[in-house]
């Protein structure tokens, strides 16, 4: 029995021919660095995110040369993409011409209600998703009204910033339903976890719209992964969330493998490879951050959803990788390698990961062999 939250029931969305919401699996997202207005380096970068696992891909649209250079990059992307685009509404036409699967913009950023219009009417035509995106650090000041009303509430300093990200939202999200428009998607991110927890909870109760988790700015690899997994893991834990991103300063390829990571420890999607590997301390006496890493870097590769322990002594080892679909229990130089709770062998240190690598790709190779029966028959 599951001791997470049933998911918050959304609208359906689709990006292209990728669902989001309505009970569909949870999207992974990132977004490209590459220049767009480079469209051979931006297309390798959306291989090179598709090949990890992302599902959609976000690209910033800042002038019309970069949307110039849309029609050379959309029909050749193998995922759909999203235009990330401010201000300026045509730039918001052209990539509707270039045949973009979804915007990010905010309407109430445009300033000429007819523009609002025009990009709505051409949404609307193409079947196109919109998704309104409040950044705490991009909403417009907070008026006094606003701040009394909220102080008669008592409300705490990350409510009342909750609130005006929200409303601010629900704002920009008028402006589309005034026009009959209701493919949205929502997101409020924020760098600090207490305040973007507290919008996102608050606007799941508003409206049935599909929410796109993320912690902006985060932060580099170490702090930002911690960062965004607090912060998207705990409100996907209580049910709220139907596509995320993980902002990090890195390489967005890495967004996407800390993304999975977070779906795969709630047991929310299951892909690739999990590393089950203990902390190590004074019983281990083989060098296991040697051989723990080895096997990390070989598992990138593995898209099947297999689980691998590397275990370091006899307290934890031996139950650890009997639960495993492949492990090791190491001590005193050696390792006893599992297979399915089965011990399969004894092999010498220099030897467990050559072992494992071996067991790894045979199970492999037979789901492979049972699927294509199984397609056969």
């Amino acid at each position: 029995m599951s001791l997470l939250a049933p998911r918050r029931l959304t609208r359906p969305v689709y990006v292209g021919n990728v669902r989001i919401g309505g009970g569909a699996p949870i999207v992974v997202q990132s977004m490209a660095t590459a220049d767009t207005r480079d469209p051979k380096a931006t297309l390798r970068q959306i291989q090179e995110l598709a090949d990890a696992g992302c599902e959609i891909v976000r690209i910033a649209v800042p002038d019309r040369k970069a949307a110039a250079a849309l029609p050379d990059i959309v029909p050749h992307s193998p995922v759909p993409l999203i235009a990330d685009i401010h201000f300026e509404h045509t730039l918001a036409l052209k990539a509707l011409d270039a045949g973009i699967h979804g915007l990010r913009l905010n309407p109430g950023n445009i300033r000429k209600h007819e523009d609002v219009r025009e990009v709505v009417k051409k949404a609307k035509e193409r079947n196109t998703p919109i998704r309104i995106g409040v950044n705490f650090g991009s909403v417009a000041p907070m008026t006094e009204e606003f701040v009394d009303e909220m102080a008669q509430q008592h409300a705490t300093q990350v409510e009342l910033v909750a609130e005006h990200m929200v409303r601010s939202a629900l704002g920009h999200i008028q402006i589309l339903e005034d026009l009959d428009y209701d493919n949205i998607k929502i997101s409020l991110k924020a760098f600090e976890v207490p305040v973007m927890l507290e919008a996102y909870k608050r606007m799941a109760t508003r409206n049935a719209y599909p929410l796109h988790l993320g912690v902006t700015e985060a932060g580099t690899p170490r702090a930002g992964s911690v960062r965004s997994a607090v912060g998207i893991g705990t409100l996907l834990a209580v049910g709220i969330g139907d596509t995320i991103r993980v902002s990090l300063t890195t390489d967005p390829v890495e967004e996407v493998f800390v993304a999975y990571e977070i779906l795969k420890s709630l047991e929310l999607r299951q892909k690739g490879a999990t590393l089950v590997a203990c902390p190590t301390c004074g019983r281990v006496e083989v060098d296991l951050f040697s051989i723990a890493n080895r096997v990390e870097a070989f598992l990138a590769e593995i898209d099947e959803p297999i689980k691998v322990a590397v275990m370091g002594c006899v307290v934890n080892g031996p139950g650890e990788a009997r639960d495993s679909d492949v492990g090791v229990a190491a001590g005193r130089g050696k390792g006893l390698i599992f297979r399915k709770g089965e011990i399969v062998r004894t092999v010498k240190e220099d030897e467990i990961f050559d072992a494992l690598k071996a067991e790894v790709n045979a199970l492999v190779a037979e789901r492979q062999a049972e699927r294509e029966l199984a397609a056969v028959v």
